[in-house]
Formats: C-alpha cells, sequence, structure tokens
C-alpha cells in the first residue's frame, strides 16, 4: 500500500488529535501541515503530529486528503482559494456551522468536498492540546453526502470508522438548527455565566465557593472566542432561536419561584431529569 500524504489545515486541537488518532490506525500516512501560527507549526512538527511543515495552499493541494480544522470563516476562504484539485483528492472540513460552508463551494471543486461535524472538542486550543482520543466512540456528522463524489465519500467514511466514530447523515440546514440548541446555545450560556459572576463576585469569593457544578457549566467559557465568535455568526439565525427558548425556560423557573410555587417548580425539573434517561 503507497504511503498517502494527509494535509492538515490548522495544527491546533481538532487537526492534532486527528493526526495522533490516524497515526495509531496506520503506518502508511505522511502528514503535511499548514497554519499561519509560527508556533503551532514549531510545536506540531516537534510533537509529531506532522511530518513536514507548508507555507502555501498550493503546495498543500497536491495531498491525497486534506483536512480543513479551522475557524468556519477560514474554510469558507480556503473553498475560494483552492483550485485544480485531482479528481481523487478529499478535502474534508471539520467546521462547527455547515450550511454556509456548504453552499460557498465552487461546484468545479464540490464533488472533492466532504463537509463534517465530529461531535467533539474541549475548552482547550493549539497544537498541546492535542489527545490520542479526542474522537474515539463520538459522533460525526456528515452533510450533503449526496453532493461529494462516491470516490470522497468512502474515503471519509473509511478514515473517521477507523479512528472509533459513529456516522450520522445530515442535511446541511438541518445540522445546523440541531447544533444552534445542543452546542451553539450551550457556549452562549457558558459565556454569559462567567461574565454574570465577575461582575458580582471578587475573585477570592470565586476561588472559595466555586464547586464542581459552577466549573462544569462555566468550562466551555475557556474556548477559543475567535473561533466562536465566527461559529455564532453563521449560525445566527438558529443560534437566537436557541436563546429565545432557554430564555422562555428561564423566565418560567423565575416566574415559578417569585409566585413560590414549589410543586410546579419541582415537576418542572422533573421534566428537565428527563434528558439524562435520554443522554445515558
Amino acid at each position: 500500500m503507497a504511503i498517502q500524504k494527509i494535509g492538515i489545515i490548522g495544527l491546533g486541537l481538532m487537526g492534532g488529535s486527528l493526526s495522533l488518532a490516524l497515526q495509531k490506525t496506520s503506518k502508511k500516512f505522511y502528514f503535511v501541515g499548514l497554519d499561519h501560527n509560527e508556533e503551532h507549526c514549531t510545536q506540531a512538527l516537534a510533537l509529531g503530529l506532522v511530518d513536514e511543515v507548508v507555507q502555501t495552499l498550493d503546495a498543500i493541494k497536491h495531498c491525497d486528503i486534506i483536512f480543513l480544522t479551522i475557524p468556519v470563516d477560514g474554510i469558507i476562504a480556503i473553498t475560494k482559494e483552492i483550485n485544480e484539485l485531482d479528481d481523487r483528492c478529499t478535502i474534508i472540513d471539520l467546521g462547527s456551522t455547515k450550511a454556509k460552508i456548504s453552499q460557498s463551494i465552487p461546484k468545479e471543486i464540490r464533488a472533492n468536498f466532504i463537509t463534517a461535524h465530529p461531535m467533539t472538542g474541549t475548552e482547550k486550543f493549539g497544537p498541546l492540546a492535542a489527545v490520542t482520543d479526542l474522537y474515539q466512540d463520538k459522533v460525526v456528522v456528515l452533510c450533503d453526502m449526496e453532493k461529494s463524489g462516491a470516490y470522497q465519500q468512502e474515503v471519509a467514511k473509511n478514515l473517521f470508522s477507523d479512528i472509533g466514530m459513529t456516522l450520522v447523515f445530515m442535511d446541511a440546514k438541518e445540522h445546523d438548527r440541531h447544533a444552534a440548541f445542543i452546542s451553539h446555545m450551550p457556549h452562549a450560556l457558558s459565556y454569559s455565566l462567567a461574565n454574570s459572576v465577575m461582575k458580582q463576585e471578587a475573585a477570592e469569593s470565586i476561588i472559595a465557593l466555586a464547586g464542581g457544578g459552577f466549573k462544569d457549566m462555566s468550562r466551555i467559557a475557556k474556548s477559543s472566542p475567535n473561533m466562536w465568535e465566527d461559529i455564532f455568526r453563521q449560525n445566527k439565525t438558529n443560534l437566537l432561536e436557541a436563546i429565545s427558548v432557554f430564555q422562555a425556560e428561564l423566565k418560567k423557573c423565575k416566574k415559578m419561584v417569585e409566585d413560590e410555587k414549589w410543586d410546579t417548580l419541582n415537576d418542572w425539573m422533573e421534566e428537565a431529569n428527563k434528558l439524562h434517561d435520554i443522554l445515558d
């Protein structure tokens, strides 16, 4: 079996972890990295996440498979710049929004593209955050697959299956609405929680009193603001709907507490408990 060149554009948590996961599945990969951050390039080489770093799209577009593990606005920019691809080149973007990305890909290279969203991640970022098992036993949503070439579809399905992911297929617009409720709105809430506490509490009080529950709820407020600004912008309509639905539920809670409707409040919380019957 010939060596396959894997290009990774974006040498952070997602790209670095992907390299580590793929290295476990085969010794027949050669990893080529591209990142505008020179420190990330140096770290990725030192950590063995890539075998080589290049500086331009022209230098990486000849890879057999190219992963785009950068913020979603950057992914769209690259779809406009990359061209003259080999018919068997497979480009897989891992952006957290899908509809605008899918729509932005020029028709000349649309068959080369797979639009995917691995439902995984941490609040950490950069090559030093990369971990081998980030993708293991997680879901990857593959969107608008009918627009991708048959060869590219098989490449993507095999790669994600090989690193231990469960494949889910979905329309890109449908994905973005679901992601707004399950991923994007919770990030907005975590940022809001962090800011509301910091504006009310002194640092020493936060350190003394913040327990596991608060840390769990506020943890994702450590996520990259630049990345999440792009996501919020691209999925604005669905995010606003999700925030409005949440606000309505919070308003219910406030009203029940104000009116001392404790039995009703208890029933409302019991209903919320059912979420973990589904998750578990």
